[in-house]
């Protein structure tokens, strides 16, 4: 029924996958009805995997029907057996063998007279669906392992809640079924020939075979082939040495006067990464047909992309500078365009290092508004697979990707990365903070082996890339440092006041942070200290292990958050703004001194350029500063009518609509 689950398919085949087996239990029937009560499931999946280039094994008669086929002189067997839909066959399971004789052979006399040495009782248990046959399942077992060239699905035709009987089998109940009565428990151990006698019975005994049982025999033989009796995860996998920070030097110092885009930023980290000497093989770059919209072209012709044949044939821009290029030890997996194809590629390299024992580093970029929003139960999966590596949302931000409006634009997937709890979510706004971010994960991951991995957002904005601040590298991880002091602070001369102020700011909207310090400073002469607040999640995940701590110690010196240490001797009223909801920012709330007044993205996107779109959503210098003064006006610092003139002199109109319902 998932239609995820078909649009792969030919990829196996493509790739001539012939050490893979699917299973299709077909009990043509889902939970609250038959799968295609008026059509045959087993025929449109048989059309579905055939067309996909896979070879299909139906597994449809049980051996009890052989003997019949092969008295069927007309064909008018095999004629019925197509005639009678899924919606018939589930019913037909759950009636007697009365009911089978008239119902299903006596629509012709001819399928009498073929079953009239049967008894109904006969009719009814020795004419079972192939699933349920081990000699048919055990033939087409065989004949799938042999098959060589292309991939192998075995549609078995089953019943579902088989052997329960009365107490569910076939029927709509079975999902709910939780147990059986003593009178069910009966007819089920009837039914398999379990030698329990009738007195245990009412106790629900467990059937163990005896020791020296063929049974038992051929299941230890087994679980000793398997490695044990309990599935284990034991990795063998050489830990890597991540390279050191310094390696990253070109990108701590910062870009000058050129303006770069945090995206172009991490694609000159990540090719820095492959040609590393120690861990550049492993990297696994994975993009899911946007290599040119995020300028990773030039990766092409020097990783190559994978494919199993390599290239046959010569590409349209083989004679440019970048050309596509494909070959059989390509680095680079680039599917197309599917986000599911790609982050299950993720996943398998991720969880190499305990599959295989190979530390594979997979960076999965795309844009961000496809990840979470669309594959957000791959990614849990993830998650709970103890994948490793980079998730890269790029193009990130609801007012960042200008003039792409609703479909496009990302206001929400930090919220949603802060609901999986092994993934590690960052917001940087500079070079010096991906690299730091990326050496950290690389040595977390893959040297100190952590079951984590790492979600940051990316942008298209080109701006200048600052230098990192001097012992800026412990707060870029933790979550959030002082990136700039009011003017005062740095030495720079600059009207007096009573007032301060702190603004936190992440990703593309930190720029507007910085030119609200400004306006703050040259128009009200009021100081302000700048934050780049790198992860959100990262800071409520210490604050929270700091409470929680200290709810289970009553009696021991409290712990505070890296947080509350961070803001405990800042005065002042503070302001964050950022390119995603409100609720993001609201994540830290309660451990900043005296509140925090949240500036975010809520709505939906529209098309237009970044200045008219951080204007709608009120997140541009201008209404951040309007927001520090209402702030400062709340604790009555300076007078409403000093707020009132600044919304007027910046053009802000009070009465336009909420973002959040425009």
């Amino acid at each position: 029924d998932e239609p995820e689950s078909l649009g792969a398919l030919t990829l196996a085949a493509r790739e001539k996958l012939d050490n893979l087996i699917f299973v299709i239990n077909c009990n043509l029937q889902r939970l609250d009805g038959p799968v295609r009560g008026n059509g045959k499931i087993i025929q449109e999946l048989e059309a579905a995997f055939r067309g996909a280039g896979w070879n299909v094994i139906k597994v449809i008669w049980g051996t009890g029907w052989d003997k019949l086929l092969a008295r069927d002189q007309t064909g008018l067997l095999v004629k019925r057996m197509g005639e009678v839909l899924d919606g018939e066959y589930q019913k037909l399971g759950v009636e007697s063998g009365a009911y089978i004789r008239e119902y299903f052979f006596g629509k012709y006399p001819e399928l009498l007279k073929l079953v009239e040495d049967m008894s109904d009782e006969q009719l009814r248990k020795e004419l079972i669906r192939g699933g349920h046959d081990p000699e048919k399942v055990y033939a087409a077992y065989q004949a799938a392992v042999e098959h060589k060239g292309s991939p192998t699905v075995i549609l078995a035709k089953t019943i579902k809640g088989y052997g329960l009987g009365e107490a569910g089998e076939g029927r709509n109940i079975t999902h709910q079924q939780k147990k059986l009565n003593e009178q069910e428990l009966a007819a089920f151990r009837s039914r398999f020939n379990i030698p329990i006698s009738d007195k245990d019975l009412a106790k629900v005994p467990f059937y163990r075979p005896p020791d020296d049982s063929p049974e038992v025999q051929f299941m230890r033989q087994q679980r000793r082939a398997l490695g044990g009796w309990l599935p284990a995860r034991v990795v063998r996998c050489p830990p890597l040495k991540a390279p050191p920070l310094e390696s990253f030097k070109q990108f701590l110092q910062g870009s000058g006067a050129d303006a770069v885009s945090t995206t172009m930023a991490f694609v000159a980290i990540l090719r820095r990464l492959l040609q590393d000497k120690e861990i550049g093989k492993w990297v696994v770059p994975i993009i899911p047909d946007e290599a040119r919209t995020f300028g990773m072209e030039a990766l092409f012709k020097q990783y190559g992309i994978y494919s199993s044949v390599g290239q046959l044939y010569e590409p349209v821009d083989s004679k440019t500078l970048l050309p596509y290029h494909e070959a059989k030890d390509g680095q680079i997996l680039e599917e197309g365009i599917t986000e599911a194809g790609a982050i299950a590629s993720f996943i398998a390299a991720g969880t190499a290092y305990a599959t295989h024992g190979v530390p594979t580093i997979p960076f999965f970029i795309y844009y961000s508004m496809f990840g979470f929003q669309r594959i957000g139960d791959q990614i849990w999966a993830a998650a709970d697979m103890r994948t490793r590596g980079f998730l890269l949302g790029a193009t990130a931000g609801r007012t960042t990707l200008n003039g792409e409006g609703l479909q496009h634009q990302d206001g929400h997937s930090h919220i949603l990365a802060s609901t999986v709890p092994n993934l590690r979510a960052y917001d940087p706004a500079f070079a010096y903070e991906i690299a730091v971010i990326i050496q950290d994960g690389i040595r977390r991951m893959y040297e100190a082996g952590e079951s984590i991995f790492y979600y940051l957002t990316l942008y298209n904005e080109n701006y200048p890339m600052a230098p990192m601040p001097e012992g800026s590298a412990e707060g870029i991880l933790r979550g959030m440092y002082k990136l700039r002091p009011s003017l005062g602070e740095r030495g720079v001369s600059a009207p007096r006041s009573r007032s301060k102020v702190h603004l936190l700011g992440s990703g593309a909207i930190l720029q507007q942070v910085l030119r609200a310090q400004e306006l703050l400073a040259e128009k009200f002469g009021i100081a302000a200290d700048v934050w780049s607040v790198t992860s959100y999640k990262e800071l409520r995940r210490d604050a929270l292990a700091a409470e929680r701590w200290n709810r289970l110690h009553p009696t021991a010196k409290p712990r505070r958050s890296y947080l509350e240490r961070l803001l405990e001797k800042e005065k002042g009223v503070f302001v964050a703004a950022s390119d995603y909801m409100k609720a993001l920012p609201e994540m830290i709330q309660r451990w900043v001194p005296g509140g925090l007044e949240v500036l975010g993205t809520d709505g939906f996107g529209r098309s237009e350029s970044r200045p008219v779109l951080r204007r709608h959503f009120e997140v541009d210098a201008e209404c951040i500063t309007v927001a520090a003064l209402t702030r400062l006006m709340q604790l009555g610092e300076i007078k409403p009518e000093r707020v009132e003139q600044a919304i007027k002199d910046f053009g802000i109109n009070p009465d336009k609509v909420d973002p959040v319902e425009a």
